[in-house]
């Protein structure tokens, strides 16, 4: 079975903690494209801290974006998917959302917590 020391996620993750400050909602699947962000955001919360790594689930190492209760809705569409930027230029991880959402610009949206799970070599 192949084996990467825990520390290569480690490192890897560390980086997205301490560059993640931003979370968009978005309209379409961001393909890990900063223009597709910022021409499809719905809204965002700013001032994000990603916790800490730790075990992922089932295998692998992880991070984990706080709940959000107070993000910023900016337009009215369907926002269907989530990513974590810099907040100037770079896309650090996105995913679909758990359900789409309807949302109206001046509104606030909440999401619940996110991992971003770096799996085990198999």
């Amino acid at each position: 079975m192949a084996f990467i020391n825990d520390e290569v996620f480690d490192q890897g993750l560390d980086w997205a903690i301490s560059n993640g400050s931003r979370l968009d909602i978005v309209s379409t699947d961001p393909g890990g494209t900063y223009a597709t962000v910022t021409g499809n955001t719905l809204g965002n919360k700013t001032g994000l801290t990603v916790g800490a790594t730790g075990d992922g689930s089932p295998d692998g190492r992880k991070v984990t974006i706080p709940a959000i209760t107070d993000g910023s809705v900016t337009g009215t569409d369907t926002a269907t998917h989530w990513a974590l930027t810099n907040a100037s230029n770079t896309v650090i991880a996105s995913g679909a959302l758990s359900s789409s959402q309807a949302v109206t610009s001046g509104n606030t949206f909440t999401l619940d917590s996110i991992d971003i799970t770096i799996r085990d070599a198999s």
